[in-house]
């Protein structure tokens, strides 16, 4: 198939993908811009900011579900849109707070923590609303075009958060972020959303259970979530030590770590540029497969940095690490959109992002067998870990599938 043959995506699904890009600046420049606000203007040392790191986490874990819940019982567009408003509110009153020199550290915090809720809810919807909006065959060139966005706000938003600080203030870096999540909002309200039938109403824990037990019992989706728990758990043993171990055992200064560090979103934006191309020449279980297995070979060459200590080797190994897996989320999300009925599909999204609470466990591990063993030996367990994580997938029957599968719609008697 050539480029040509890309279906053509519609407008409405346009717009929702310059809505996404803002929101993702958004909450990239203000992440980037909350810790250097806590040093820069209130003194805080490393512990005080790790605080603020765990405010700005915590609300995946607590609001994953319940936005989940959320998007399935009402417009998805809706939550989207009230939950960036959220956000845009959150952020405008930092930027006050700060211009009126009444920030602290607990006000910082808990508007970032506010602002972050906003996040999680509008990642939640977003992949539940994107099957309403184009048909099965445009479901892998729409995915690419949302991670796209996510890959350059990634890759771009961290230094264009740190640079607003640095040239204009934090105030205005606030401010820029504010702006662009109204942007989203605006571009939400123009969207079309076609009406769903109303779901009867259940205890919310039995529609939780019925979202986490239609995952887990999927014989496609639960290598898939087991897959992605056991990567977010090695990548961030990997992360937890690089920066360490890469100024002390491979001599990089502080701008070689960081270029280092930046070929993960430059393999992001180049296997998000090459999806679409690459989904339709691979079989659809292949393209799956590929994430973990580029994930693997990511972890055995930074492995091998041990014995030939050369920046290029680390480069390429994080180069890996974002180009393989940003081909695992698109065709993963296709996967669940296609698999799932459309009344659960905010559930399903919802316990996906619960995949990141393996993230704290991965740092965790950093620190223990770092501490105890060495930056080295964490990076033998990393490709470990990884290793485990491609045979669940390779093992699977979701690397068996030759296509896309087609969408299901509502089981009968909903």
């Amino acid at each position: 198939m050539s480029a040509a043959d890309t279906p053509r995506l519609p407008a409405t699904f346009n717009r929702l993908a310059w809505s996404n890009l803002a929101a993702q600046l958004a909450e990239q420049i203000a992440l980037a811009a909350a810790p250097i606000v806590a040093v820069l203007l209130l003194g805080t040392g490393e512990g005080q900011t790790g605080l603020l790191q765990t405010a700005l986490t915590l609300p995946f874990i607590l609001f994953a579900i319940p936005a989940g819940l959320l998007a399935d019982r009402i417009s998805r567009r809706w939550v989207m849109a009230a939950s960036e408003a959220l956000r845009a509110a959150a952020l405008a009153a930092t930027l006050l707070l700060i211009w009126l020199g009444a920030i602290t550290l607990p006000l910082l915090s808990l508007l970032g923590f506010i602002a972050v809720c906003g996040t999680v809810a509008y990642s939640v919807a977003a992949p539940a609303l994107v099957p309403s909006l184009v048909n099965s065959e445009q479901l892998p060139a729409a995915n690419a075009r949302i991670e796209l966005a996510r890959t350059v706000a990634f890759a771009s938003g961290p230094a264009l958060g740190g640079v607003l600080v640095g040239w204009v203030g934090a105030a205005p870096a606030f401010g820029f972020a504010a702006a662009l999540s109204v942007v989203a909002v605006v571009l939400l309200s123009g969207i079309y959303e076609p009406a769903r039938v109303p779901a009867p109403r259940r205890h919310p824990l039995q529609e939780i259970r019925e979202g986490a037990a239609f995952v887990l019992h999927h014989a496609l989706l639960r290598p898939v979530f087991i897959t992605q728990f056991i990567f977010n758990t090695a990548s961030f043993l990997l992360l937890a030590v690089f920066v360490p171990y890469a100024v002390r055992h491979l001599g990089l200064s502080a701008t070689g770590v960081g270029v280092t560090l930046g070929m993960y979103g430059v393999g992001m934006v180049a296997g998000a540029l090459a999806a679409t191309r690459v989904m339709q020449r691979l079989a659809f279980g292949t393209v799956i497969g590929l994430g973990p297995v580029t994930g693997f070979v990511a972890a055995a060459i930074m492995a091998l940095t041990t014995i030939a200590p050369t920046p290029l080797l680390a480069g390429l190994s994080f180069f890996l690490l974002g180009a393989g897996p940003i081909l695992w989320v698109i065709s993963t999300t296709t996967l669940r959109q296609s698999v799932t009925p459309p009344s659960l599909l905010g559930r399903v999204s919802a316990i996906n992002i619960m995949s990141y609470g393996a993230r704290p466990l991965g740092s965790a591990l950093g620190a223990i067998v770092g501490g105890l063993y060495g930056a080295e030996a964490c990076l033998y367990l990393a490709a470990a870990i990884f290793a485990a994580q491609a045979l669940v997938i390779l093992l699977s029957p979701v690397v068996s599938l030759a296509r896309q599968p087609d969408m299901v719609g509502e089981p009968a008697g909903c």
